[in-house]
């Protein structure tokens, strides 16, 4: 099997999620992947999805925020990953399920209202898979399993039940990597607050000293 570890001379090793490939103990979690051969799973999970972050109009995601400080792009990624290796551990189809996850957000527009630069013929979290969709549907010739995995990831906000399992994956692990990406993002807010209080005291002794 081909193996497609980033070059960290790319501009993709500004993306912690592609720079995976190698540095794989920093983001693999042994609970998850047990005794598995974790550098063959990942060449494998970015053999499923090379071609689509090869191409220009996936890339876009990267000019837009999903959740907090975290692109569309990485979030993609994330629920990706998560994806292939729920789906592949319950032995469903993970190829597809992987593949629809890294377009499931697909929209290519800021979704904040104040940024929004384009008018919604509804409220965003009801109308965007169907305009992930479309976009993807222009890029990728897509199976069913994918097709319904992008409508309906956010379920159960939109009433139409997946038909599939692996279509339950992956808006799970939506939700998952959403409260994952909003967690550090806190976490690393409280660490920031954390340390500019300990450097105003330790000034402030220091100008202490000098009174």
């Amino acid at each position: 099997m081909k193996k497609l570890f980033i070059s960290k001379k790319s501009e993709e090793t500004k993306d912690i999620y592609t720079k995976i490939g190698y540095t794989i103990d920093e983001y693999i979690d042994e609970k998850i992947h047990s005794k598995m051969d974790k550098r063959l799973q990942l060449t494998e999970f970015f053999n499923i999805i090379q071609d689509i972050i090869s191409n220009d109009t996936i890339k876009e995601m990267k000019n837009y925020r999903q959740h907090c400080n975290t692109s569309c792009y990485k979030h993609c990624m994330q629920v990706a990953y998560f994806t292939y290796i729920c789906c592949k551990k319950l032995k469903l189809d993970y190829v597809s399920a992987t593949r629809a996850a890294m377009m499931h957000d697909l929209f290519l527009y800021d979704w904040r209202k104040k940024y929004r630069n384009i008018e919604l013929p509804g409220l965003h979290a009801f109308v965007h898979p169907q305009i992930a969709f479309k976009n993807a549907s222009k890029i990728f010739e897509l199976n069913d399993i994918e097709k319904d995995v992008i409508l309906k990831h956010m379920w159960p906000v939109t009433f139409a039940l997946p038909k599939y399992k692996e279509s339950y994956i992956v808006t799970t692990m939506d939700k998952y990597s959403a409260c994952l990406e909003t967690y550090y993002y806190i976490k690393h807010k409280l660490i920031q607050k954390t340390f500019y209080r300990y450097a105003y005291i330790f000034l402030s002794m220091l100008l202490f000293r000098f009174i």
